[in-house]
């Protein structure tokens, strides 16, 4: 597939014209001109760059990336992350808080279809736009069994919880990655439990004086589910080869 159909379809999927990020998003990089083969990951860094280069990709999508609004000299670690993508003939491609939102497969729309929340509506206002999804569970649940849940589906240990709400839940917020600053968003829209990505120290006595249940099951893992799901799509859409690349930060 031509980079370039791919770059303009992925832009108008992820409607990035509709939103005001402090991430340049697009093609950053720009590399080979034909693309076989994808790699997604979380965050652009050597490391990443690395793997994607083993596994031989023409282009890493990231949630992410390199270019956040404001120049960078081409120096030092920008210099080798640079180099290697440009050696590698790799293209970089970010996708911000476009991926965070996106009604399909968007982070928080993918974990609100993981648990199969019923009657989700757009929920979490950042920047005046829904960040994130809000909807019930087929049935009520102990917030331990939910936590439970988010780890089995995320393969990993949630970072944190805040039990200030009731032992049984059936309303479920949800927004990825660095959330904690929408726990009073996530009360007076009356779930039950907010799941978000990062702990936020500064909340703990707001959420705790709200009643508020609060799932962090941590920024990276929050935030590698879109991915996967977008991954899917476009294999499935243009029968593209694609590998999740799994650098945890453990945060």
């Amino acid at each position: 597939m031509k980079r370039d159909e791919l770059v303009a379809y992925l832009d108008d999927y992820l409607q990035l014209d509709a939103f005001q990020d402090s991430s340049d998003n697009g093609l950053q990089v720009e590399g080979a001109a034909e693309v076989q083969r994808l790699a997604f990951a979380v965050d652009a860094g050597l490391a990443a760059f690395e793997e994607a280069r083993a596994a031989q990709a023409q282009m890493l999508i990231v949630h992410h990336g390199l270019f956040w609004g404001k120049p960078v000299r081409v120096t030092g670690i920008h210099r080798r992350r640079l180099k290697t993508l440009l050696d590698a003939d790799i293209s970089l491609y970010a996708a911000h808080l476009p991926l965070d939102s996106h009604a399909t497969v968007g982070h928080s729309a993918t974990l609100a279809r993981w648990l199969a929340l019923e009657e989700t509506a757009p929920f979490g206002e950042y920047k005046g736009l829904a960040v994130g999804v809000a909807g019930r569970l087929p049935r009520p649940r102990s917030l331990t069994d939910l936590v439970a849940a988010v780890e089995d589906l995320l393969g990993r240990p949630v970072v944190a919880v805040w039990p200030f709400g009731p032992d049984e839940v059936r309303r479920v917020g949800i927004v990825s990655g660095g959330g904690a600053s929408l726990v009073e968003q996530a009360a007076k829209a009356g779930v039950d439990v907010y799941l978000t990505g990062e702990v936020g120290h500064s909340y703990y006595h707001q959420a705790r004086e709200l009643g508020q249940n609060v799932i962090f099951a941590g920024h990276y893992a929050t935030e590698t589910v879109g991915l996967k799901a977008l991954a899917e799509h476009l294999s499935s859409r243009f029968g593209l080869e694609s590998r999740f690349l799994d650098l945890p930060t453990g945060a």
